[in-house]
């Protein structure tokens, strides 16, 4: 069962939720805010697979409170604005629903992000299986140092080898483990791997993994907690 909960200032948006939720038998609706922050709070003590997110809120906006959600749950941006669709993606938010959407729409999304949990590793897995030009290709995450972000592709960088893969870097973060960590808008790193830390940068087994700004208190944080 999929758990979902929606966030949105108005409360008819959220009725239309509601109605189109209880026809998707995979979807279990938790709870909806009229309350981004009330809603961020939620997050934070529940687990949630999806979030139904509007963009144009008075408090915070959908773009900020994305941001902040935790990392295992996946993004569906609902909006009357068109012009936020670029934006959205750009964060790699699983889908975009422009309002008025209807069921047919919905379960398309709800249908994807179904996909997403599937695909996921459970907590017992060591590896992932990831598609290539040569067909799927086992990933021991024992073996990961990096991944790194080159366009549409992700470049799995192994102790012996690359593996090239089209995906995105945060769709790739949803399939690893936590001690695999963001560094970088283009980098995901294996902390149980890192032999140095500094300011700018990590050193795994020879490479050099780049911190940038943004990402630098979280990483040295992780570092700390010993994963």
């Amino acid at each position: 069962m999929l758990k979902a909960i929606a966030i949105d200032d108005e409360s008819f948006a959220l009725e239309v939720i509601k109605s189109h939720a209880s026809r998707v038998p995979f979807l279990e609706l938790g709870a909806t805010f009229t309350d981004a922050v009330l809603g961020l709070e939620y997050l934070k003590s529940n687990a949630v697979d999806l979030v139904f997110l509007d963009i144009n809120m008075p408090d915070i906006s959908g773009i900020d409170l994305a941001a902040l959600v935790p990392k295992e749950t996946l993004v569906v941006f609902t909006t009357a604005y068109s012009d936020y669709a670029v934006k959205g993606f750009e964060l790699d938010a699983l889908d975009y629903l422009l309002k008025p959407f209807n069921l047919s729409r919905f379960l398309k999304a709800c249908q994807k992000a179904q996909e997403w949990i599937d695909l996921k590793p459970k907590n017992e897995s060591a590896f992932l299986f990831v598609k290539t030009s040569e067909g799927q290709i086992r990933v021991d995450f024992s073996e990961l140092l990096y991944c790194e972000s080159q366009g549409n592709y992700v470049t799995f960088q192994l102790e012996d080898q690359k593996i090239l893969s089209r995906m995105t870097l945060s769709e790739t973060e949803r399939l690893l483990p936590p001690y695999f960590i963001r560094t970088h808008r283009s980098f995901l790193a294996n902390i149980n791997k890192v032999s140095k830390a500094e300011r700018h940068q990590l050193h795994i087994n020879g490479f050099k993994v780049p911190i940038s700004s943004s990402y630098l208190d979280p990483v040295m944080e992780k570092l700390k907690a010993g994963q």
